[in-house]
């Protein structure tokens, strides 16, 4: 007589979200929301203190600027659809992933940018150079967000739960000669 053990994993993971846009001012009340309006804040100071100067059409300013501009569209444009929870409507499309590449790569884009604007001897790029090195640890902390949320598997908006089944079975078998 042979005894052998079978085993499997059931995994269902249920997603509930509303498919329906609305406006939501909660979410400025959250560490992500928070985070962008800063961040938006941030980029809009380095880029007026760069734009104020008398060397703003130097070549450390336009990088500058650029990086405070492409940052500063795309977190309004992320805060919004937040807001209006545009992300819980297509939840299929990983926000998530998108948002966190995105912070990471601003990261070192705001530690590249801020240290040239610091090497510059005007003091509004020095003034620029402080509100982007802000602005890099803003981004930062949020790809670290995004990165812990990715790896949990959660969801922009909405709410997703995954339940875990292991199943096991002892099939005996008996054998004659």
């Amino acid at each position: 007589m042979a005894d052998y053990t079978q085993s499997a994993t059931v995994t269902q993971t249920t997603t509930v979200t509303q498919p329906y846009i609305r406006y939501d001012p909660e979410y400025i009340r959250t560490i992500p929301g928070i985070i962008k309006i800063v961040c938006c804040v941030l980029n809009l100071i380095g880029f007026i203190c760069i734009e104020v100067s008398y060397f703003s059409y130097h070549s450390r300013g336009s990088f500058f600027n650029t990086v405070a501009m492409m940052g500063f569209w795309f977190t309004g444009i992320m805060l919004v659809f937040y807001l209006f929870h545009v992300c819980e409507k297509f939840h299929k499309i990983p926000w998530l992933k998108i948002e966190m590449y995105f912070c990471a790569a601003w990261t070192l884009l705001y530690m590249l940018a801020a240290s040239l604007a610091a090497a510059t001897n005007a003091e509004a790029f020095q003034a620029a150079a402080f509100f982007g090195y802000c602005a890099m640890i803003a981004y930062g902390y949020d790809a670290f967000l995004k990165y812990k949320a990715v790896s949990a598997g959660e969801i922009a908006q909405g709410t997703r739960s995954v339940q875990t089944q292991q199943q096991q079975q002892t099939i005996s078998t008996v054998t004659t000669y």
